[in-house]
């Protein structure tokens, strides 16, 4: 399929078809859903979505469950898992600009964004491969005997994989990377609003893990919405889940791996707050507000959900964030000078505008500075202040975020911590030592004082998720060993309860 603008005369990107990649044999969807799929810049319809037919998920299932009792890939050796996982992560690399070029058709992103992003897509599968080498998966210490007693995190069953559409190879390339790196049969399905640097990703993984001889139901690639999802989160053969995405989905995928006590982990999103203290830089606090609002276009789990400003900076810091907001280039995402791009697609864009318009029935005012192209789905980002807080808890997916006023630092705090997510927080200070102080007081799995890039803050320490933001720790050890259950072996000796 080829992608063309608004008048259908000049070809802008050559996007692929979309594929199921099942027990070895990769074939076009059988099913189609009513979503039709667009080109975020033109608003061209590109055709409707496809989905795995119920006999293709039926056919997954029964490979991954074949795999997982054959113990083909669980008792391949750590060490050749590794090599396997390293091989992946350079023919993942080789792909990186086009992979990073089809996130931006499909999502929206501009490329200057994606093309950073997309550098998880190998390098998620090197940190997989070291942290099993390094000891993720076995480790060995003395019992009260002295004798040595052994920890094996084993995989517990076939994997599910589901990632969303606002960077979906990246957060792919880290479960896939992790749940085979524990030695679990994977199968991965994409959001079905932008699949296609995600199948590509699953092509490169097939094709190595053949390459390699590795049997073909141990990694899987299915199509398709909720309904696709659902059935394979509610089958007792998938033993793992891991999912990023919505608090309704979220929600739903929970209740039913609680009903099979599948293992979990869910990252669900955040209304995140930057929390400005009265000695910031007032410039620097609307640079940080500025990027938080339009990386990804605000369309990630850690954008600025509420700006939480002393009473006596309020108007300045909103100004000189709307100032750096008027300079932003927007336009097509795929040229390298783009700042800001379009919206996924009209349904979430229309979301967004509802969410918007429900703030200033609430009493809030719409702020708004950024020159937009004519055509597809651009927003431009918004701030609203005087909307009272309590009508500004829940997330808005998008770059949108709530201003709000606090004239001690308890106050601030009570606005940081109002809401029921704690995904991210951010702290502008100064004064280091104390914006550390107020950090540490913010409800949320991380909080960066002074930063606001999408990195973390450490390759190794865990991404946590709190509230309804999520459930389980992601990060490069802690992914793997979501697909693990331990088991722990050893002679033990030198206790008597009931005496000889």
């Amino acid at each position: 399929m080829t992608a063309t603008d608004a008048t259908g005369t000049a070809a802008r990107l050559e996007v692929p078809e979309v594929v199921e990649i099942i027990a070895g044999v990769t074939a076009v969807p059988g099913d189609r859903l009513e979503l039709v799929l667009e080109d975020p810049f033109t608003g061209a319809e590109l055709g409707h979505a496809v989905a795995s037919t119920a006999d293709a998920v039926e056919r997954a299932l029964a490979a991954a469950t074949e795999v997982h009792v054959s113990g083909s890939w669980s008792s391949t050796p750590i060490e050749r898992r590794a090599d396997i996982l390293e091989a992946i992560a350079d023919a993942v690399m080789a792909e990186v600009p086009r992979l990073a070029a089809l996130e931006s058709f499909a999502t929206g992103v501009p490329v200057s964004q994606t093309q950073i992003v997309a550098l998880i897509d190998h390098a998620a599968f090197r940190l997989a491969a070291a942290a099993i080498r390094n000891g993720a998966l076995h480790e060995v210490t003395a019992g009260e005997s002295g004798r040595a007693v052994e920890v094996h995190r084993l995989p517990l069953g076939p994997a599910l994989n589901l990632v969303p559409w606002n960077a979906p190879a990246p957060m792919a390339a880290h479960k896939i990377a992790s749940s085979l790196a524990a030695g679990a049969p994977t199968i991965l399905k994409p959001s079905e609003y932008a699949p296609y640097a995600t199948t590509e990703l699953g092509r490169i993984v097939a094709r190595v893990l053949d390459d390699e001889g590795v049997a073909p139901g141990t990694f899987q690639l299915v199509q398709g919405g909720a309904h696709v999802g659902g059935t394979m989160v509610t089958d007792r053969r998938i033993r793992a889940v891991s999912f990023t995405g919505g608090l309704i989905g979220g929600k739903a995928i929970a209740a039913a791996c609680a009903a099979n006590f599948t293992s979990l982990q869910l990252e669900l999103g955040g209304n995140n707050p930057l929390l400005v203290l009265p000695d910031a830089d007032p410039a620097a606090a609307a640079q940080h507000a500025a990027d938080l609002l339009t990386t990804l276009n605000g369309q990630w789990c850690r954008a600025l959900g509420r700006l939480i400003v002393p009473e006596a900076l309020a108007e300045e810091i909103v100004e000189l964030t709307l100032g750096r907001l008027a300079q932003l280039q927007a336009g097509d995402p795929l040229d390298e000078t783009t700042q800001l791009g379009p919206i996924v697609h009209s349904v979430h864009r229309a979301r967004l505008v509802a969410a918007i318009e429900e703030r200033v029935q609430a009493g809030g005012t719409a702020r708004a500075a950024t020159a937009l192209p004519e055509g597809g789905h651009f927003l431009a980002p918004t701030l609203i202040t005087g909307v009272p807080d309590e009508a500004a808890h829940e997330e808005v997916f998008g770059p949108v975020a709530t201003v709000h006023t606090y004239r001690t630092e308890e106050e601030a705090l009570a606005l940081a911590n109002a809401t029921p997510f704690g995904l991210e927080g951010y702290v502008v200070g100064s004064d280091e030592e104390r914006a550390l102080a107020v950090a540490r007081r913010v409800q949320a799995g991380e909080v960066k004082v002074n930063g606001s890039t999408i990195m973390n803050l450490h390759l190794m320490t865990p991404r946590p998720a709190w509230g309804w933001s999520g459930m389980g720790e992601e990060g490069t050890v802690e992914t793997i060993r979501i697909f693990t259950g331990a088991r722990v072996v050893g002679v033990e000796g030198g206790f008597a309860l009931h005496g000889r």
